[in-house]
């Protein structure tokens, strides 16, 4: 894969080691989880080299990733900050949006946030960034800190799996329906 220095591959080896978690996941039977595309419009091709040139968004996007895993819906996104918090002005109301809506038709939906500077990822509830995000539109703080992820939520590299995202999933499940 080519690496540019833009603003639209931020993430991107994040995501590429979501996607082999995917595969190893559909491998051994726990889930099918694909890649959401973001749909483009070309503008301009180079025909010679079998590339897009030149392209814009059609639509906003929603999420990163959705599927299923042992029967229940899923869908998540992808964030990594270098930062010691995570800056909400990267995650927008519409995809809020359709994670929140998607949680009321009893899927699970989430960011799978990797701090960088920490070395450690964290599983964080829609429901739990939504309520961040209607406080910072109400002029509270723009960002999470990192001390405010639950570390029963923590998403670790294990079993041959570089983003063991589904055990951080059970954890949630289990304690959001104590809570439920």
């Amino acid at each position: 894969m080519a690496f540019r220095n833009t603003r639209g591959l931020r993430g991107s080896t994040f995501e590429e080691l979501i996607d082999l978690t995917n595969r190893l996941y559909s491998q051994q039977n726990l889930a099918i989880i694909q890649k959401v595309p973001t749909p483009i419009t070309p503008i301009a091709v180079d025909n010679a080299a079998h590339t897009i040139t030149s392209a814009y968004f059609e639509k906003k996007s929603t999420v990163d990733f959705i599927g299923v895993a042992q029967g229940l819906a899923i869908c998540f996104d992808a964030k990594e900050t270098r930062q010691m918090s995570l800056p909400l002005r990267n995650i927008h109301t519409h995809q809020i949006e359709f994670m929140e809506n998607f949680r009321k038709q009893k899927g699970v939906s989430f960011l799978i946030v990797n701090f960088l500077a920490k070395n450690e990822m964290f599983l964080l509830p829609s429901e739990v960034l939504a309520q961040y995000k209607k406080a910072a539109n109400e002029g509270g703080r723009k960002s999470i800190p990192f001390s405010d992820f639950n570390p029963a939520l923590k998403v670790r590299n294990e079993n041959g799996f570089p983003v063991h995202y589904l055990v951080a999933v059970n954890a949630y499940l289990n304690t959001s329906a104590l809570h439920s």
